[in-house]
Formats: structure tokens, sequence, C-alpha cells
């Protein structure tokens, strides 16, 4: 028995065990949102089902080395195609959820039948202190490897459908090889090998096919035809097109339509100009897609526009994508606007820049790691990198369709000392939709001087811009609690919403 390799054996079936974990977890934040609950539950269930297999483990009592094999083969079919097999569920609604809690039950079981049976087979041949500390630090060591090369890796490169693909070949080839490793413990190996090579050549197929999948898939779920998709350690990039133009989707969450976007950002834009008509230095967190810069640069007295956006893959697009390039106007290369990739919280507690306006375009507040950017703890790192009389402007999600997100949004604000000023604007793609003006003096509706803003809009005029500022009846306050940073109320207040409106 060649001790090296099976060593090794044990460093990969423990990587590919957490990586369908984090495939499981990954997919579901991705189509659920909540990414805290959704990875509790991964979590929590995967490691309850390898107590199961560990328990059954003592059942398994004859030809070990043929039971290893078949289970290989099993974790690497179940999980080389649970992340093809959630997305088509997925296009089922209803069933999702049960099938995701019952693949990573069954993965998670499959999983827990291997190290086992694996301490089991080599007892004999090692000294059983000697036995446990290898074969569980290698184990350890196994789970960290995939656990750092899965965001930096894996997703980047393979993305999730094909990333899962990928572990289950491994896992198919240690079974495989595991009928040389092993071949003195077998009798005769031409079936286990040929099984073997079956749910390799499976496998095989469906990497081949992955794209092609994935592309049917993401058609039939938005509606249009996909014509870009990358996956990136931030977030999943789709965008569609149609006759009306192209959509670009962040985590099957649509960002913009070209049809109307020019709708949104000058609402976004142009009324923290008119409430700061000589604003020189501006700040962008989020909108890596250029279209509020956009209409930043609409404004001739704009000498700096720094643009933070945490995922250099949008930017890229902005920046390289033609449709895209065409719509913001090649924006992001403009010599006055300035690229960071980072994380806009621990950016700004690093600076201490001052700038006349900010422009807060982050996307909606599904889970936690976006919710974190509509705390009142950002909200007051963000006003250090004010000059005493900036004014920011605050994408806030819709006040009629996430009534209670869009109010918790401005008490969160007004808790960190600001005064807030709602408004909102009529979009055909999202229907009604909110922002929130903010600053530390206090704010009036804004009036555009001589009743006329800038030339070169084509949604917004003087009536139009005061129009903005008044909700009706059915977006008027409704009680709820600010957003603070260890008790995100906001992401529940905007699940509860949408899910009323389901």
């Amino acid at each position: 028995m060649r001790l090296g390799l099976v060593y090794l054996t044990v460093i990969i079936i423990a990587a590919c065990g957490l990586g369908y974990e984090l495939v499981a977890g990954a997919l579901s934040s991705y189509l659920l949102g909540d990414s805290v609950t959704q990875f509790s539950l991964t979590i929590g269930l995967y490691l309850f089902a390898m107590g199961i297999g560990a328990w059954l483990s003592r059942y398994v009592q004859r030809n070990l080395v043929s039971r290893f094999v078949d289970i290989e083969l099993a974790v690497a079919l179940a999980g080389g195609t649970s992340a093809m097999v959630l997305h088509l569920a997925h296009g089922r609604g209803i069933w999702f959820r049960p099938v995701l809690y019952g693949e990573i039950v069954l993965i998670g079981t499959l999983v827990g039948l291997e190290i086992p049976l694996l301490m089991r087979i080599l007892k004999d041949e090692l000294d059983f202190r000697e036995l446990v500390a290898q074969v569980l630090s290698l184990d350890y060591v196994g789970a960290l490897v995939v656990s750092l090369s899965f965001p930096l890796l894996f997703v980047p490169n393979l993305g999730v459908v094909k990333s899962a693909i990928a572990f289950g070949l491994v896992n198919a080839a240690v079974g495989l090889w595991s009928t040389w490793i092993f071949a003195q413990r077998l009798g005769a190996v031409g079936w286990l090998r040929a099984k073997s090579l079956a749910v390799i050549g499976v496998l095989a197929a469906c990497l081949w096919g992955a794209d092609a999948f994935t592309g049917r898939l993401e058609g039939l779920m938005y509606g249009d035809e996909v014509v870009l998709a990358k996956s990136t350690p931030y977030q999943r990039i789709v965008v569609t097109s149609n006759e009306r133009g192209f959509q670009l989707y962040l985590n099957g969450a649509l960002q913009f339509a070209s049809a109307d976007e020019y709708r949104y950002h000058e609402a976004l834009v142009h009324p923290a100009f008119v409430a700061r008509p000589q604003a020189r230095r501006v700040l962008v967190l989020g909108g890596g897609d250029g279209l509020a810069v956009r209409e930043i640069l609409k404004h001739p007295q704009v000498e700096r526009v720094t643009l933070v956006d945490i995922d250099p893959e949008m930017t890229r697009l902005a920046r390289e994508y033609e449709p895209l390039v065409t719509l913001n106007a090649r924006a992001l290369h403009d010599p006055r606007v300035e690229l960071v990739h980072e994380d806009a919280l621990g950016w700004l507690a690093t600076r201490r820049g001052l700038h006349d306006i900010a422009i807060v375009d982050f996307p909606d507040p599904s889970h936690y790691a976006i919710g974190k950017l509509y705390t009142a703890a950002f909200y007051q790192r963000l006003t250090e990198n004010l000059a005493p009389d900036g004014v920011m402007a605050i994408q806030s999600t819709s006040p009629l369709f996430a009534r209670r997100a869009f109010w918790c949004i401005v008490r969160t604000v007004e808790s960190a000392q600001l005064t807030a000023l709602p408004y909102h604007v009529f979009l055909p793609s999202f229907g009604e939709w909110g922002f929130v003006l903010a600053a530390r003096q206090q704010l009036s509706v804004p009036k555009a001087a001589n009743g006329e803003l800038i030339s070169g809009l084509r949604y917004l005029d003087g009536p139009t811009l005061s129009a903005l500022f008044h909700l009706g009846p059915d977006m008027q306050p409704v009680p709820v609690e600010p957003n603070r940073l260890d008790e995100q109320r906001l992401v529940r207040y905007y699940e509860e919403d949408w899910r009323e409106l389901d």
C-alpha cells in the first residue's frame, strides 16, 4: 500500500466534501438571499448529515474497499451534479428548498461515511494513535485548501456549476485510483473500474455541456437571451438582451434596463447637485456600471470623481463591454475618474477626504453582506468623508413594494444625526423606486435655479424635480427601527416586504 497516495486521498476527499457544502451555501445565497441564514442552515444540516453517515458506517461490515469506492462514486455523482440539480429545482419555485436540503443531507451522509471507512481500511497498517492523528489532521488540511481556493480560484474561473462538477470528477478519480492503491484488498477490480470510468464519463459530459446548460437555464430564468454571464468572487453578473435593449442582473436581481435606466440615474444624481450646485469632488459608492458617473460628469465644474466598487470585474465590463461603454458614454475612461476596488465600509474607515457629494448606489439589502452598507455606522463614516455642507444621495429600494425597508433606511440615516429627505421616481422596469437625500444641515426640497436644470437630461426638468419629493398616501412612513451593524433589521424588513408582495 502506498501511504503517500492514501494521505493525498484523505486531503482530496476532505476538500471535495467541503466544496459541495460551499456550492450549496453559495447557490442558496445567490438564489434565496440572506447569506447568513442560508450558510447557517447549510453548515448545520451538512454536519448533522455527516454525523448520520459516520454512525451508519458501523453497519458496513464486509468488502470495505469496494464499499469505499462505491461511496466515492456516489458522492461524485450526487455532489458533482448538485449545482445543476439545484438550478433546475429553482426553476420550479416551490421545489427548490426541499431539493436543496435533500441534496445537503444526501451528500453530507455520504461524505460522513468516507473517513470512518478509510480509517478502518488502514487500521492494520498504522498504529491507532498515528492513524487518528494523520487522517484527521490531513482532513482539516483538505478543508483549508478548498475554503481558500473556492472563492479565489474555482468560482471566478469556473463558476459554481463547473466547480461542483470538478469536485465530482476528483471524487470519481479517487474512486478509480483506490482500485490500484488497495488492489491487494480487492478481488476482481474490473467492475469497480468500469463503474468509475462510467461516472467520470458522465461528469465529463456534464462539464462539457455546462456552459450550454447554464445559458439555457438562465435564459429561462430571465426570460430573455443571455448575452454575457460571469461569476466573480463577489457576485454572478448576467446581461440579457431583447428588442428594448439590454439588462444587467447581479445574483439574479435586475440592476438596470438600458431602456429606462436614465430615469433612475438622473433621479439619483441630479437632486444632490441642485442642493450643492458648486460641487467639485464627488464620491460614488457602488455604481460600478459607470451610469451614475456619466450623470455626474454632465456637470462641468466637477474636478474629481472617486468610484469605489468592490468588484473589479464590474468596472472592467463598464470600461470594455461595448454596449455598456456606449450607454455610460465612456464615463470610466474620463481622466477625472479614479477607480477603487475595495469594500466601501473598510475604505471609508481609512479615508478622510472631504467630498462635496456622495452618491450611494448599492444593490438592494437582500442579505447581510449588503445590509452592513445601509447601517448607521456606515452613514456616520460616510459623513466623516463629506465636506461640512456636503450632501449624499442614497439608493433606498422601493417605497411602495418594500415600504418598511425604505423607511428603515430613512430612519437609519436620521439615527446617524443627518437630515433625511426621501423622494422617489417611477421606472417602467421596476415600478416606484426610492432614494434619500441626506446632509448634516437642514434640507429643503431642491429647486432648480430659474426653474431649469442642466442641459442633456432626458427625464428631469424643474417641475419634475419638485414632484419627486411628493410621496403619495401609499408610500407614507410606517413604524420601523433603524438598521445597525449588530442588528440588521433592514434585511428582515426587505425580505418580509417582498415575501408579502409575492
